[in-house]
């Protein structure tokens, strides 16, 4: 992640993953809405990708699969 903090035992990498058709409308009206992110949106293989947290830390993962 962009602080450092890499994958461990117990440290909220397990997570929920909910699919989008737009993800950077998305992300942009959930970080003015004051969603905390893990990192920035990331462009791969399967897709587009970025992690959030809910208000008590839990991690969600959203997506946007390639078409």
């Amino acid at each position: 992640m962009l602080d450092g903090t890499t994958p461990s035992p117990g440290g909220g990498w397990n997570r929920i993953l909910l699919d989008f058709d737009d993800l950077d409308s998305v992300v942009s009206t959930l970080k003015a809405n004051g969603v905390k992110f893990r990192n920035d949106i990331l462009d791969g293989v399967g897709g587009k990708q970025i992690i959030c947290e809910d208000p008590s830390g839990k991690v969600i993962e959203l997506t946007q699969p390639r078409s």
